[in-house]
């Protein structure tokens, strides 16, 4: 059986190995940047929540406890690349309450939306798919607390 020179497959595998190559490369390059930027995503709500709730727990009056969060979870999120006035931040106190009481524990909950990469903003494609995460982080307020905040408040009596 004789092959004639115009039906030869020579050079055929080289070409189906760059279209396969290349079917496979363009998702698998793509899953890992949408990978990276949910990610970068997760840390930074997750170090966001963290940051805000250390800051809470040492801070002196509520009024300064409220802005030291903010600023907390603002700069973190910015440093991420994430829209922190998108995010939202909710701060609760057990067991009492009073989140400057001592041996409170005061947890700070951070959500945000991640968009995925090269989604255009047509039609406002990259809201519908982002990715929603949220970061939690528990602290306690030192027990030694009450007395710092009553000498402050109380005076050195002189």
């Amino acid at each position: 059986m004789r092959r004639s020179k115009w039906s030869s497959e020579a050079g055929s595998a080289s070409l189906e190995f760059l279209t396969v190559g290349v079917i496979l490369l363009v998702p698998l390059v793509y899953l890992v940047l949408a990978m990276s930027a949910i990610q970068a995503g997760a840390l930074a709500v997750e170090g966001a929540a963290r940051q805000a709730a250390r800051v809470a727990v040492q801070a002196i009056d509520s009024g300064a406890a409220d802005v030291a969060v903010e600023r907390s979870v603002r700069v973190t999120l910015e440093d991420y690349g994430i829209d922190a006035d998108a995010a939202s931040v909710v701060v609760s106190c057990t067991p009492t309450g009073d989140c400057l009481a001592a041996q409170e524990r005061v947890r700070v909950t951070v959500s945000a939306s991640v968009p995925l990469p090269l989604v255009p903003e047509f039609l406002s494609l990259d809201r519908a798919t982002s990715v929603p995460l949220e970061g939690t982080a528990t602290q306690t307020v030192s027990r030694f607390a009450a007395n710092t905040s009553t000498a402050v408040e109380g005076g050195s009596g002189r």
